[in-house]
């Protein structure tokens, strides 16, 4: 965890009061406070979105889809399929399944944290998919069946010659495509641009 906060950085305290060694006023400081606390409320709003977008088309699924035939979206290059995958992606570790809900638990808490130094939007937007993605797949670990902490995720989308996967699952990949995009152009979580 300390690791994740050397990387996101701390920026200007916004309770510190004057001036500070790089010439920062309290001013200033108050004006980031305000684009912080907006950049969190981006970060959950998208979380939101992405973890209700997932639990109802999980919802469905489970009611609709399970137990019948797949559906062809387009052809048979890609269906809707229902599956349960007591494993991480692509149905590899099914014997690990707590460790990868406290692994989800875990990365759900360092986003929590770093939120609170959070400046950037971009920043907001990949840790939100990652947060709401989490929270979807963390949701079946603890309530579906076989047990609390031992769920098999919903899967659904099963695209020719490729793993079935949900809506929780694009939104963590998504969210780290976005992540690896911002670290090549230097952009810092704390909104500061740095040239390596």
């Amino acid at each position: 965890m300390a690791e994740a906060e050397r990387i996101i950085g701390t920026p200007d305290n916004p309770d510190a009061e004057g001036t500070d060694e790089g010439g920062s006023t309290a001013a200033d400081a108050a004006v980031n406070a305000g684009r912080g606390k907006r950049k969190i409320l981006v970060l959950l709003s998208v979380a939101v979105v992405a973890y209700l977008l997932d639990l109802v088309t999980k919802m469905i699924v489970v009611a609709k889809l399970e137990h019948q035939a797949p559906i062809d979206i387009v052809g048979d290059w890609l269906q809707f399929r229902a599956l349960r995958n007591a494993g991480a992606a692509f149905g590899f570790g099914e014997a690990f399944t707590v460790i990868f809900t406290i692994i989800a638990a875990g990365v759900i808490v360092v986003i929590v944290r770093l939120a609170r130094k959070l400046y950037s939007l971009p920043w907001a937007i990949a840790l939100g998919l990652l947060l709401g993605g989490a929270l979807g797949n963390l949701t079946d670990r603890i309530f579906r069946a076989p047990g609390v902490f031992e769920g098999a995720v919903v899967d659904f989308i099963a695209p020719k010659h490729f793993a079935v996967f949900n809506l929780a699952d694009s939104a963590i990949v998504c969210g780290g495509i976005l992540i690896v995009i911002l670290s090549f152009k230097g952009l810092d979580p704390d909104g500061t641009v740095h040239k390596d």
